[in-house]
């Protein structure tokens, strides 16, 4: 259970670090920091969903 919130977490937060760029922003913005900090909640509770519907 441990890991796959982690994994999602961290997916979550890259995946998010990197929306900026589609719109020409920089990976080291401050609206980057933000969507990637939003990507890692999401991360975290998308992997708990995960986990309980997996029986984990």
């Amino acid at each position: 259970m441990k890991f796959l919130i982690m994994f999602n977490a961290v997916i979550g937060s890259i995946v998010g670090s990197y929306i900026p760029l589609f719109w020409g922003g920089s990976v080291f913005s401050m609206t980057s920091l933000i969507l990637s900090a939003m990507g890692g909640f999401l991360g975290i509770w998308l992997g708990y969903k995960m986990a309980g519907r997996m029986g984990l």
